[in-house]
């Protein structure tokens, strides 16, 4: 367990028996045992990560995932022992619409819709045969950041938020940056700090907004909310707090208010010139493709956001390509060389400029960044050039910290259409995360309904051949 709770039992006590002073004190005690790092478990590689996922479940064949024999049984029917994919009938096979190349001292095999990302394959880590439970967006989504299928259970952004705390008082621990176009499958429930205190959910920004923060100032159309007024009202407002947290020692979630209260006002300060790109080079921003119009440069400058909050101390920012919905996000079941080209291009140069950059500023020694999905796509057709959701075998890469590039662990079968060698999972990539970060994942727990509940649940393993 990472917090001590016959400790905190003792310091709620003192507090009932300081009196008035306790009252004073109990904000800074609240932040010591919501917020504060215990000590790793090892050495740790990384510091932070940076998540790339991609909503709507990639379809491998098309981007990383080379197979001859599709190409080669292209247009046939191949008997897979499935009457029924997620949504449709099997079709003929399928290959895919794009060229492939060989890239890399690593020979990587990858489609000329990620040309960009083509060229950093040795610095990055693949995983080729990442299976999921699910091929439902939603329990898959779930899966995919939580370790599981069901709402409830706390994502891994604020797990790692819970074990190792903050690296700065005046940024989040945990920060969402979506999809300009809108919040993914289950919406917030992909950031949830489900049963673990309220605190550790993820902030969710939206830099495209008209408002990216909401609340962090007074409406304009109020000239009485005065800088004076505001902090009048919120002593008094946090003092109110404090009597109640203290009447209510198990509610996090009052616990959480008042931390964001703090937060809030410290990010007045630290946030606008943490959010303003115009800080950054213009070649920084060209690099990246922050200046185009559209998803494509709204993605960038969300991946220059990301470099810019772990330069400044968020431990864990979550970067989102791809909305809830039938369209807008990688769920390409009508068209694939209709659909995946444009939703390639919004990530493809962010993601390898984001690599360069972190590289360049000495960040990428000790920060990891992951390409994830909730899963693939069938090898067949759907309707006429669509592919359907599959489970069976998906791409997912892992770069930076404690990362050995050029590297392969896996591989699907000949239409890649199930793992096949090496089969990996989310709690395998998870416990591997967490290695990276100094933690074992089987002691990273919580006891929630009886039950020492953790991130990988009772399965898991560190990856490490792809570890240097």
């Amino acid at each position: 367990m990472w917090i001590d709770h016959h400790l905190l039992l003792q310091r709620r006590q003192a507090l009932q028996a300081a009196g008035g002073f306790g009252l004073l004190a109990l904000g800074d005690l609240l932040r010591a045992d919501t917020g504060a790092a215990m000590q790793p478990h090892h050495a740790p590689k990384a510091k932070r990560v940076i998540q790339l996922f991609m909503n709507g479940g990639v379809s491998q064949m098309d981007t990383f995932d080379y197979k001859p024999e599709l190409i080669k049984r292209h247009d046939q029917k191949v008997d897979l022992g499935l009457k029924a994919a997620a949504t449709s009938v099997p079709g003929p096979m399928m290959k895919s619409p794009f060229p492939w190349k060989q890239h890399g001292q690593c020979g990587r095999w990858v489609t000329d819709r990620l040309p960009h990302l083509a060229k950093k394959v040795d610095s990055l880590a693949f995983l080729m045969a990442m299976a999921s439970r699910s091929n439902v967006h939603g329990p898959a989504s779930y899966l995919a950041n939580t370790g599981f299928q069901l709402p409830g259970f706390p994502c891994a952004g604020s797990w790692i938020g819970y074990a190792l705390g903050r690296l700065t008082d005046n940024l989040p621990t945990f920060v969402v940056l979506p999809d300009a176009r809108g919040l993914p499958y289950n919406g917030m429930g992909n950031f949830s700090a489900g049963f673990l205190p309220a605190t550790h959910q993820g902030t969710v920004i939206n830099p495209e907004a008209p408002v990216p923060i909401a609340d962090l100032r007074a409406d304009a159309r109020a000239p009485f909310a005065t800088v004076e007024a505001s902090r009048e009202g919120m002593n008094l407002l946090q003092a109110a707090n404090r009597r109640f947290a203290e009447a209510q020692p198990g509610d996090s979630r009052l616990e959480a208010r008042l931390q964001m209260y703090e937060m809030a006002g410290r990010m007045q300060s630290s946030a606008p010139e943490a959010f303003d790109l115009k800080r950054e080079t213009a070649q920084t921003l060209e690099n990246y493709g922050a200046n185009r119009a559209g998803p494509e440069g709204a993605f960038a400058r969300n991946c220059v956001l990301a470099r810019r909050l772990v330069e400044r101390g968020t431990r864990f920012v979550q970067v989102w390509s791809g909305a809830g919905g039938p369209s807008n996000n990688w769920d390409n079941h009508t068209d694939i060389p209709k659909e995946l080209p444009p939703i390639c291009k919004q990530v493809d140069q962010p993601a390898a400029a984001l690599l360069d950059d972190l590289a360049a500023r000495g960040l990428l020694a000790d920060t990891l960044v992951l390409w994830t999905t909730e899963f693939g796509r069938m090898p067949f057709t759907q309707g006429s050039v669509g592919r359907d959701h599959n489970g069976g075998t998906s791409v997912a890469w892992m770069a930076g910290a404690g990362v050995k590039g050029g590297t392969t662990l896996g591989a699907s079968d000949d239409f890649s259409y199930q793992a096949a060698e090496n089969k990996t999972s989310i709690h395998d990539l998870h416990a591997t995360l967490l290695h990276l970060l100094g933690i074992d994942h089987e002691k990273l727990t919580k006891l929630h309904n009886g039950t020492n509940r953790r991130l990988t649940d009772v399965h898991g393993k560190v990856l490490s051949e792809l570890l240097g």
